[in-house]
């Protein structure tokens, strides 16, 4: 059955319910909406006469969600919020071409992404890019992205993976450290904790023992892993594209060794059904052309 337009409730009164549950006072909910206690009031009774359901109880001159008030509030908080981004959207969007929601990995937004994005931006004037930051596959359309930067093997469902580049770690430590004379080998390892055969690997592959690789400090993320190299905790083994200001300022120093190249790599993901995306296919050709380059 579909309702017409004049059975809806008032928004109005949906606000009214909303403030009035969120502080338990149609008082306080009044100030806040900069209405009158008996205006909030009524809106609230004219709701509940239009759902023919009571959505408060009135207790000793307070109000307590009734269980029917439980089951209806996430659900006009929910509608509630929908239309204040609806309207924040509508709002930024004045002068704006065009929309592009990028999904990335937060260090790699950050550290990688971001110095070279404003270029993006400048070759295309009148684009509002929004960026969060995700980890780990989901469903894109639902989320609302038009592009993501996966770490991983090419996989994702509903979705297009195209290669951006491979991942070279480097085994890095602050000048500080490196001028104590300490060999290399005996230093504090720090480590991500996600990734802990990163450290055994590259000490078999410079011929020493992996069973070291296993000591030292851990980290959950990447950004607090550098932050600890710099701090001079000791050496970290950090992708290269991680760290490009601060092995260009000598922040951070190679200890020397191979490189190493890990299995995954990165991928533009974009979804199946965004394909041909005029501006999804814009940034996914620009950002490949972006790999080994210093930001302008």
């Amino acid at each position: 059955m579909k309702l017409s337009r004049s059975q809806l409730p008032d928004l109005a009164a949906l606000q009214a319910f909303e403030a009035a549950a969120r502080h338990g006072s149609f008082t306080r909910a009044a100030v806040e909406l900069n209405l009158t206690q008996s205006a909030v009031s009524r809106q609230v009774k004219d709701l509940e006469t239009q759902l023919g359901i009571a959505l408060f109880e009135r207790v000793r001159q307070r109000i307590v969600l009734s269980s029917a008030g439980q089951r209806l509030r996430p659900e006009i908080e929910a509608l509630l919020a929908g239309l204040q981004h609806l309207t924040l959207r509508a709002a930024s969007g004045r002068d704006v071409t065009g929309h592009l929601s990028l999904a990335t990995l937060p260090t790699f937004g950050s550290r990688w992404l971001m110095p070279r994005l404003p270029g993006f931006l400048q070759a295309h004037p009148g684009l509002q890019v929004s960026v969060t930051a995700r980890q780990g596959a989901f469903d894109l359309i639902e989320a609302g992205v038009d592009v993501a930067i996966h770490h991983g093997k090419p996989v994702w469902p509903g979705a297009s993976c195209t290669y951006l580049c491979a991942e070279t770690v480097l085994a890095v430590a602050a000048p500080a450290v490196i001028n104590t004379g300490t060999p290399p080998e005996e230093l504090p390892l720090l480590h991500l904790a996600s990734r802990p055969m990163l450290w055994p690997e590259w000490l078999e592959a410079q011929g020493e023992p992996a069973a070291r690789g296993f000591q030292g400090h851990r980290f959950d993320q990447f950004s607090l892993l550098i932050e600890a190299a710099l701090a001079g905790m000791g050496a970290a083994l950090l992708p290269t594209y991680l760290i490009e200001r601060e092995l260009q300022a000598g922040d951070l120093c190679p200890l020397g060794g191979s490189a190493l190249t890990t299995e995954a790599a990165y991928y533009v993901v974009t979804p199946d059904e965004r394909a041909s995306d005029p501006v999804a296919v814009a940034f996914r050709q620009w950002i490949i052309t972006q790999v080994g380059r210093l930001p302008d």
